[in-house]
């Protein structure tokens, strides 16, 4: 965060979830923004995404993904940059327009985008992320993100807890 800004505290319309906090994990989906843009999603408030495609290991991840689950939205090349938050308000299903049946696609909700976006050079930056899964493939187009790093990186984007608010 530039100094001299403030962090942004949360409200209570961005806290809200359909799982309780401990039981919910947390996702980085990565889209090429020439392809699909995160702003879709907010546009539209809900939608389903496609975003894992045929890709094995895109598949093998969105298979562990849950409702309730909270998913930092990402755009690949040119920007580099996390986006938007958002939730998973279904569980992965197969894909309806695939007649091979063979992709998976997950329902998400717009959450809120980003107070600042988080640029790819910034989290590679952070001594505190360099365990994190997609800074060491990001050719990934889902991966996991711990509690820590979640946090880590909405510190980052500018989101602080209110009290008796919890993190998105």
């Amino acid at each position: 965060m530039p100094l001299g800004e403030q962090p942004r505290p949360l409200t209570s319309s961005t806290a809200q979830t359909n799982r309780p906090e401990s039981n919910r994990n947390h996702w980085l989906f990565s889209v090429d923004p020439h392809n699909y843009h995160w702003d879709t999603l907010f546009v539209k408030g809900k939608e389903m995404w496609r975003g894992a495609g045929s890709r094995p290991d895109a598949l093998r991840q969105l298979k562990h993904v849950r409702r309730g689950d909270r998913v930092l939205c990402y755009h690949a090349a040119p920007e580099r940059a996390l986006y938007a938050l958002a939730e998973v308000t279904r569980d992965p299903y197969p894909d309806p327009h695939d007649p091979e049946e063979k992709s998976l696609v997950a329902d998400l909700r717009a959450l809120e985008r980003l107070p600042r976006q988080v640029s790819l050079t910034e989290l590679r930056a952070n001594p505190g992320l360099r365990k994190m899964k997609f800074l060491k493939n990001v050719r990934l187009i889902i991966s996991s993100v711990s509690d820590e790093d979640y946090q880590e990186i909405l510190r980052m984007a500018g989101i602080v807890a209110s009290p008796g608010l919890p993190l998105p």
